[in-house]
């Protein structure tokens, strides 16, 4: 017992000196404090919406009271940048990288495309899968479905619902006539209007969700994109309204409904208070003030005006999100990729350096905007980039397109070349983009197009896929590299 002694008091005096093991850190603050509990994460994508739309940034005329609630619950994004048509916004969520980067800034993957979202690219469903997250996507995909590689099961999504291309129809789910409704990327065929599948897919996937794991949910959602087509009993309440609006404002409220039946499940399930949901756009609305309403913001989809990027948007997670909150902050949805994978624990070191920061400070702590500058977008016959309260557009007056993806849609015409036209605006001052200042603030414009042309030299070359000749839709979208095997 006497030699214990000496030994047990060496080991306690080790114990006292050694270096004390450091503390997760916080991030932005280099607070040491620990990490919020992972979340599970809903993000809830609307495919063209009008930024004015729902009531909670302002909209009268049509109802939305479970999107208003979730809105009120958090935080509305008052200043959230996407890009001008579908594709590259999702690619900038799925990566956290400007879709300059991939060949994807102009246009949209059409369903005879053989591309998609480069392979080399680190999608955020593997990574926070490889976290330990469960991951499922219910809606609509839009990066590519040309071979098996590239389908969302392979692009890491355990679970996938819903259909490969835009402008499907909503009840018959075809587009062009091949058949373009899947469940985990072979051919499905449930009955139904396609907002209630994707809903009901949605609510499943959280009742069955395994408990021991944290669950990231993508629901991008088909609605409000043309064509504009819903069950009679939503447009009712809308009679007054012209046919297009009509329609559309119906559409609206079904997606409406949907999500409440995610947020309701959310709260059966116990799981609201440590669940972040995020809603958004896609893109601004198309044919404002005939089919959507922007607001006062000038354009909409298709273009690089407020109206065509600067979208509705909000997120919510009780007590860590403040309830009745605007972000006034710029943001881009390319932020959302390095601000999840903070908070799934997923490490962001990765051979693609990424363009998205993280918003967490912006969002909890009124910090300011993450950027000293956000590109919209860059392409060979223009381009905008917002920096600080000033914003350059090149290229930009070009009138408004009704529909980047309808199926009549063919290729788009060139833009005229980069340089030609020349907008500089003040957004603190002048929102609505009235005022071009280009003239009166030569010095702010070639600063901007400094920034600009800098991003430029960087980009890819767009890719780009008309329809061959003669063609003709598949049988089913999505199975040219698949041996069909269909599933009820």
């Amino acid at each position: 017992m006497k030699r214990l002694c000496p030994l047990l008091l060496l080991l306690f005096l080790g114990l006292l000196l050694a270096p004390a093991r450091p503390r997760p850190s916080s991030g932005a603050s280099g607070a040491s404090t620990p990490p919020p509990p992972r979340p599970n994460i809903v993000f809830i994508l609307a495919d063209d919406l009008g930024r004015a739309d729902c009531g909670f940034m302002g909209g009268k005329e049509i109802k939305t009271p479970r999107l208003d609630k979730l809105a009120a619950s958090g935080a509305i994004l008052d200043a959230f940048y996407v890009q001008p048509v579908c594709t590259p916004t999702r690619a900038a969520l799925l990566t956290g990288r400007y879709p300059m980067r991939h060949g994807l800034q102009v246009g949209v993957v059409r369903p005879w495309a053989r591309y998609g979202l480069p392979l080399a690219e680190r999608t955020l469903p593997q990574a926070l899968r490889q976290a330990g997250y469960q991951t499922a996507i219910a809606g609509k995909w839009h990066l590519g479905h040309f071979e098996r590689g590239y389908l969302p099961t392979a692009r890491g999504f355990e679970h996938q619902y819903g259909h490969y291309n835009g402008a499907i129809d909503y009840f018959s789910h075809e587009r062009d006539g091949g058949h373009d409704w899947h469940r985990d990327d072979r051919a499905n065929h449930d009955p139904g209007y396609s907002t209630h599948l994707l809903a009901r897919e949605a609510v499943r996937r959280i009742r069955e969700r395994d408990k021991k794991q944290p669950l990231f949910l993508y629901v991008p959602f088909n609605a409000v994109h043309a064509p504009l087509q819903v069950p009679e009993t939503y447009t009712a309440p809308y009679a007054h309204l012209p046919r297009q609006r009509r329609l559309y404002a119906g559409m609206l409220a079904a997606m409406d409904e949907a999500v409440g039946q995610i947020l309701d499940t959310l709260d059966a399930e116990k799981l609201t208070s440590n669940t972040l949901v995020v809603f958004a756009s896609d893109n601004g609305g198309p044919s404002p003030g005939r089919v959507t309403n922007n607001g006062p913001l000038r354009a909409g989809k298709g273009t690089l005006y407020e109206g065509g990027v600067r979208v509705v948007a909000c997120a919510s997670w009780p007590g860590r999100i403040r309830a009745g909150s605007t972000v006034k902050a710029p943001l881009h949805i390319a932020d959302w990729y390095p601000t999840l994978l903070n908070l799934a624990g997923a490490p962001l070191a990765q051979p693609l350096p990424l363009d998205g920061h993280d918003l967490w400070p912006a969002l909890t702590r009124n910090a300011p905007s993450p950027h000293e500058a956000i590109l919209l977008n860059t392409t060979p016959g223009g381009g905008a980039i917002r920096a600080g309260d000033w914003k350059l557009i090149l290229g930009g007056d070009v009138r408004d397109v009704e529909d980047a993806e309808s199926p009549a849609a063919g290729p788009r015409r060139p833009r005229r070349a980069r340089g030609q036209a020349v907008e500089l605006f003040n957004l603190a001052h002048d929102p609505n983009e009235t005022r071009n200042l280009a003239g009166e603030r030569p010095d702010k414009a070639r600063e901007l197009r400094a920034r600009l042309d800098a991003l430029a030299v960087q980009a890819v070359p767009p890719k780009a896929a008309p329809a061959p000749p003669g063609h003709k839709a598949p049988r089913v979208w999505g199975e040219t590299e698949i041996a069909p095997r269909e599933t009820k």
